[in-house]
Protein backbone atom coordinates (compact mmCIF):
# COMPACT_ATOMS: atom_id res chain seq x y z
CA UNK A 1 0.00 0.00 0.00
CA UNK A 2 1.47 3.51 -0.51
CA UNK A 3 0.07 6.67 -0.09
CA UNK A 4 0.89 9.55 -2.25
CA UNK A 5 -0.01 13.09 -1.76
CA UNK A 6 0.09 15.63 -4.62
CA UNK A 7 0.30 19.69 -3.08
CA UNK A 8 0.05 21.39 -6.12
CA UNK A 9 -3.74 19.73 -6.38
CA UNK A 10 -4.26 19.02 -2.89
CA UNK A 11 -5.20 15.34 -3.53
CA UNK A 12 -4.08 11.78 -1.57
CA UNK A 13 -4.21 8.98 -3.60
CA UNK A 14 -4.06 5.58 -1.32
CA UNK A 15 -2.64 3.09 -3.71
CA UNK A 16 -4.16 -0.24 -2.17
CA UNK A 17 -3.11 -2.36 -5.11
CA UNK A 18 -0.78 -3.28 -8.28
CA UNK A 19 -3.33 -4.19 -10.37
CA UNK A 20 -4.70 -1.38 -12.80
CA UNK A 21 -7.79 0.24 -12.00
CA UNK A 22 -10.43 -0.20 -14.96
CA UNK A 23 -13.24 1.48 -13.24
CA UNK A 24 -13.69 4.54 -11.12
CA UNK A 25 -16.88 5.81 -8.87
CA UNK A 26 -17.41 8.91 -6.87
CA UNK A 27 -18.88 7.69 -3.45
CA UNK A 28 -19.17 11.14 -2.56
CA UNK A 29 -18.17 14.61 -3.76
CA UNK A 30 -13.83 14.67 -4.18
CA UNK A 31 -13.65 11.24 -3.54
CA UNK A 32 -13.43 8.45 -6.01
CA UNK A 33 -12.77 4.96 -5.69
CA UNK A 34 -11.15 2.74 -8.38
CA UNK A 35 -11.58 -1.04 -9.20
CA UNK A 36 -9.93 -3.37 -11.07
CA UNK A 37 -11.08 -5.74 -13.71
CA UNK A 38 -12.42 -8.13 -10.95
CA UNK A 39 -14.38 -5.44 -9.00
CA UNK A 40 -11.62 -5.28 -6.31
CA UNK A 41 -10.81 -1.99 -4.79
CA UNK A 42 -7.46 -0.93 -5.94
CA UNK A 43 -7.49 2.81 -5.19
CA UNK A 44 -8.58 5.68 -3.39
CA UNK A 45 -8.41 9.58 -5.07
CA UNK A 46 -9.25 12.17 -2.51
CA UNK A 47 -9.45 15.57 -3.56
CA UNK A 48 -8.96 18.45 -1.23
CA UNK A 49 -7.71 16.04 1.08
CA UNK A 50 -6.12 18.65 3.24
CA UNK A 51 -9.43 20.14 4.28
CA UNK A 52 -11.03 16.26 4.41
CA UNK A 53 -8.05 14.89 6.14
CA UNK A 54 -5.69 15.85 9.06
CA UNK A 55 -2.34 15.04 6.81
CA UNK A 56 -0.22 15.85 9.90
CA UNK A 57 0.24 13.08 11.14
CA UNK A 58 -0.02 9.05 10.12
CA UNK A 59 -0.43 6.58 12.40
CA UNK A 60 0.30 2.77 11.75
CA UNK A 61 -1.16 0.42 14.30
CA UNK A 62 -0.29 -3.42 14.34
CA UNK A 63 0.71 -3.96 10.90
CA UNK A 64 2.46 -7.17 9.90
CA UNK A 65 5.07 -5.29 7.27
CA UNK A 66 7.93 -2.80 7.12
CA UNK A 67 7.79 0.72 7.27
CA UNK A 68 9.35 2.57 4.16
CA UNK A 69 10.07 6.22 4.53
CA UNK A 70 10.75 7.69 0.63
CA UNK A 71 12.78 11.50 1.20
CA UNK A 72 11.13 14.18 0.39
Amino acid sequence: MRLSYYPETDSLYIDLSPKPSVESREVTEGVVLDYDEAGNLTGIDIDNASAKLDLRELIIDKLPSEIHKIPT
